[in-house]
């Protein structure tokens, strides 16, 4: 049976309701309240006047309630500020959260009504105003990062250290380089050939870790009776000239891996 989509109520399409955008501090006290007033609005309607003059004062009870921000006070006067929509139409939709038999989630669609102000709610400028202006500007003031003296060592992992390991293993391996004695070219020759008869390609790390010869010095050795590829499918290797290629049967040496 073939599930059909939910249905949308459509009673309240000629509400005509304001979105009002409020101040953060103003959210976060609302947000303590789970139900009952927040405060009372008031709409004076001047002659003459194109928009009507509203004011907001919110309760007090709540506007010296800490809010879990570290808001203990908040202004009580506001004035909302009445602007059109732009030739743009909105609506405010709500859903009733249910659980249907198999415990997936499901509710009814409603439209409330279409949005005929945008308003913007401003607090009236007085005691209460300044001192939460004062207390937002010493609270921006605050550093967010500051010194303290330790009474004993660090001991996480993150304590500096005078050098990290791979810097150390470098030098490590610069100064087992610099040890190397350079042997005599033919008996480095002797050593790159005898190798070259077990794998046709090498790379010059195990290279360096046969003959035990510094980088550089194996380097101009190997020019004299080796190549350099420098493509795929033996890219970064070297192998043996062809003049030195003297392999029995006219096989080559397996590659090595």
């Amino acid at each position: 049976m073939e599930k059909k989509g939910s249905e949308l109520d459509c009673k309240g399409s000629s509400n005509n309701l304001w979105l009002v955008k409020v101040p953060k501090y103003m959210s976060n006290k609302w947000m303590t309240v789970e139900d009952g007033e927040v405060g009372t609005l008031k709409i004076n309607r001047r002659p003459g006047a194109p928009k009507p003059e509203v004011i907001f004062s919110l309760k007090e009870d709540l506007a010296q309630r800490d809010d879990g921000k570290g808001n203990s006070e908040a202004p009580r006067e506001h004035k909302f500020v009445l602007s059109g929509t732009a030739g743009q139409p909105m609506g405010v939709f709500s859903q009733t959260s249910t659980a249907d038999e198999a415990g997936s989630s499901n509710g009814a669609l409603a439209l409330e009504g279409k949005v005929a102000h945008r308003v913007d709610c401003r607090p009236v400028g007085g005691e209460h105003y300044m001192k939460l202006k004062r207390l937002q500007v010493l609270d921006a003031m605050t550093p967010m990062r500051t010194t303290m003296a330790l009474d004993r060592a660090v001991t996480n992992n993150y304590k500096p250290v005078a050098n990290h390991a791979n810097n150390l293993e470098i030098e490590r391996r610069k100064k087992e380089d610099g040890k190397r004695a350079r042997a005599d070219p033919e008996k480095v020759q002797e050593m790159l050939f005898s190798a070259f008869e077990k794998h046709q390609y090498y790379n010059i790390k195990d290279l360096v870790e046969i003959t035990k010869q510094p980088i550089q010095y194996l380097k101009e050795v190997l020019k004299e009776i080796a190549t350099y590829n420098l493509k795929a499918p033996h890219k970064n290797t070297w192998e043996l000239k062809p003049e030195y290629r003297h392999y029995k049967g006219g096989e080559t040496p397996m590659e090595q891996s």
